[in-house]
């Protein structure tokens, strides 16, 4: 075995495989961040993977060039997130229902909703839901180091991921509107004393969130598995979740953990590409999943670094109302 060509494999394939939970984690970092718990995040990734692949594939059938289909098949993506999260907005931050019972709710309707789509518009008429996936581009010079080169021989929604860390940390840290947000997550009340309502600037995170969420999902069938099947976000939403509290609620550790839940999937993909003799492959399977566990287990015990009002409902007080 060439060490130095399985080193340069697994460090690509936990960059990839780490996308979509970084994209997932970057949304729902923004969403926590404004004090609002979106655990519906799973069913979120999961209506934008369905669309953003079924209307690539109309593309492609109405004659459509591939570049034009994956393209419209992202837009439609994103739209379906923000749809997803406007719903979410609405149940939980303006009716002020529980945002659990909402997230929760929202995530088995849409294992039910595409799957009853997929099955009715596709897999009955006896048509295969596939596309082909983004081309990976080759960076000019970085491509060619050796070894690491593999990392930037990448689609191009793992650039737009990496590239949103930062983007996201600015956006929090140096803008108007992420103070706001985080004002809105630790210390709702001044953000209302201030004159700005809480209920605009969370239901505004939210949909930041969606369209993160929208471009994870897209990114499962677009860039990665190229068609679609039931369930097939596999609690990835829920691993976001554990990611966003493994990282401290700060893009630059989200990043890191989504690659370390990367290489952890991508160390059960080469795991049971060897074949190990007396270990089940269901074992092999649940690797990331006990890796977020553990990652759960271990962030429990540390000091809090959750925006403290995180998964409370904002009601300002009948004499502030008068007032």
């Amino acid at each position: 075995m060439d060490v130095s060509l399985f080193i340069a494999d697994s460090l690509a394939a936990s960059v990839r495989l780490g996308t979509p939970l970084l994209l997932a984690a970057l949304g729902e970092l923004v969403v926590q961040r404004s004090g609002v718990l979106n655990i519906g995040l799973e069913g979120l990734m999961l209506v934008a993977a369905f669309t953003g692949v079924a209307t690539a594939d109309v593309a492609l059938a109405g004659g459509c060039s591939n570049s034009t289909a994956l393209a419209l098949g992202t837009g439609a993506a994103l739209a379906a997130g923000l749809i997803y999260s406007a719903g979410f907005a609405v149940t939980a931050v303006l009716c002020r229902w529980d945002q659990i019972v909402c997230g929760m709710a929202l995530n088995l309707a849409a294992i039910g909703l595409t799957g009853t789509l997929h099955r009715g518009l596709f897999l009955d008429r006896g048509e295969l839901l596939s596309v082909e996936t983004f081309e990976p581009i080759a960076l000019p010079l970085l491509s060619d180091i050796p070894i690491l080169g593999r990392l930037f021989e990448q689609s191009l929604p793992v650039y737009i991921a990496y590239l949103a860390v930062p983007l996201v940390t600015l956006l929090l840290y140096r803008s108007r509107w992420g103070l706001t947000v985080r004002a809105a997550g630790d210390n709702p009340r001044a953000v209302d004393a201030s004159g700005r309502s809480v209920a605009a600037v969370r239901c505004s995170a939210i949909l930041f969130g969606g369209l993160f969420g929208g471009l994870a999902g897209a990114t499962l069938t677009l860039a990665d598995a190229s068609s679609f099947a039931g369930n097939m976000t596999a609690g990835r939403g829920f691993i976001a979740l554990a990611v966003v509290i493994f990282g401290r609620w700060h893009p630059g550790w989200v990043a890191l953990v989504a690659l370390f839940f990367g290489a952890a999937n991508a160390a059960q993909y080469r795991l049971q590409a060897v074949g190990l003799d007396g270990v089940p492959h269901q074992l092999l399977l649940a690797l990331p999943y006990l890796a977020s566990l553990l990652a759960l287990a271990w962030s429990g015990g540390r000091p809090g670094a959750a925006p403290s009002a995180l998964g409370k409902a904002y009601r300002r007080s009948e004499r502030e109302r008068e007032s």
